[in-house]
This record gives structure tokens, sequence and C-alpha cells, in this order.
């Protein structure tokens, strides 16, 4: 399979949200057009992206929802649960705990690690905050591949290269810092959505 391009990878969550929202309203069958109306692109993206994963729908008939919806599952991963950790129990990483919307999509936060020791002991959701010193016997002790970082710029950097001793595979990064290392990792600036935003709207007016 040739190279996924990343805004391909981007897109497929938005396929599968609309895929859900077709099944929930009971729909069996839908074309390219209508997801692309959906989502606000050309119906030719959607069959560009999905083309690189196979062949799943029929000319004049269109997508089996139910079953885009499986292919897709297993094409993003999402077809099982996955295991999280967030380091930072601050105002970011608390809300993450408290989201509902990441269980229900497979994502189950099981630790939250803080250096700060005046958090440690915290329940927050679910969950009671660990020291970050207890990460690594944490690790060991559970499957985890997937890491969130929620803390100060100061801090990401010491913490992605623990993560990466631990055999973490895959990092959320909510610090605004560029990350040093081999990890595959999703930036995550809320800021800088904000700038997009306030960029096209000062030109609207």
């Amino acid at each position: 399979m040739d190279k996924i391009p990343r805004p391909v990878i981007r897109r497929l969550g938005l396929y599968y949200r609309c895929l859900s929202k077709l099944y929930e309203e009971g729909v069996d069958y839908v074309a390219s057009r209508d997801i692309a109306e959906r989502l606000g692109i050309k119906s030719s993206q959607v069959r560009k992206d999905l083309s690189y994963f196979g062949e799943f729908g029929k000319r004049g008939v269109g997508y089996n929802v139910a079953m885009l919806m499986e292919k897709l599952e297993s094409i993003i991963g999402v077809d099982k649960y996955w295991n999280v950790i967030v380091i930072g129990a601050g105002n970011i990483g608390s809300a993450l705990v408290n989201y509902e919307g990441l269980k229900k999509e497979k994502f189950n936060i099981i630790g939250i690690f803080d250096a700060d020791r005046a958090k440690v002991g915290r329940k927050i959701g679910n969950l009671i905050v660990r020291h970050i010193s207890e990460l690594k016997e944490f690790v060991k002790k559970n499957i985890v591949e997937i890491a969130v970082i929620a803390v100060p710029e100061t801090a990401a950097q010491y913490v992605v290269e623990q993560l990466e001793q631990l055999g973490i595979k895959g990092v959320v990064n909510f610090a605004p810092i560029k990350l040093r290392t081999h990890l595959l990792v999703e930036e995550v600036d809320i800021t800088l959505t904000f700038k997009s935003l306030v960029f096209q709207v000062e030109r609207k007016i």
C-alpha cells in the first residue's frame, strides 16, 4: 500500500463519524455525494480517500453504511479498545479524563500522572492521580500504547523521553513545543485553532 497522506488519515475519522450518524438515522446505503455534502468537501475527494484502502461502494447503489463503518473501524484501529495514560493533572488532563466521548470511541484512559505532589491522590473521574515516579511500574503492569502529554512546555521533552523508554508507541501532545522523539506524535494546539478561526473571521467582515 502506498504511504497514506496525513490529510487523508485525518479525514478517515470524519468519515467514520459521518457514517455513525447515518447509521443512527437508519440509513442503509449512502452515496459519496451525500457524505461529501455533510462534510463540506468534494465527492471525488471522498472516493479518492477511500480508494487507498480498497473498493467499498457499488456504482448506482453507494456504500453500505454498516459495512463501511466496520471496514473503517479496522482501518483506523478502533475495532478494539486502546488503553491511554495522561501525563499532567491540570485543566486539560482533568478534562480528558472526564470526557465520556473518548471511552465511547474506544479510548480508555486508565491512569493519570503528575509531578506535583499536591495533586497526587486527588480523584478525577474514576481515577486517582498518581505521582510520575509510579509511571514505569504502571506501564509494566498494564498494556499501554498511547499517552497524552498535558504538562507545561518546560517538562514536555523530559516526559516524552520517559515515555519512549517505556515503549509507548504514540503521543497526543498538548504542550506548545515541538517534541524531539521517534514516537508518533499528534500535536494539539488549541490556540492555533482559534487563530485560524479569527483570521477567517477578520477577512469576512
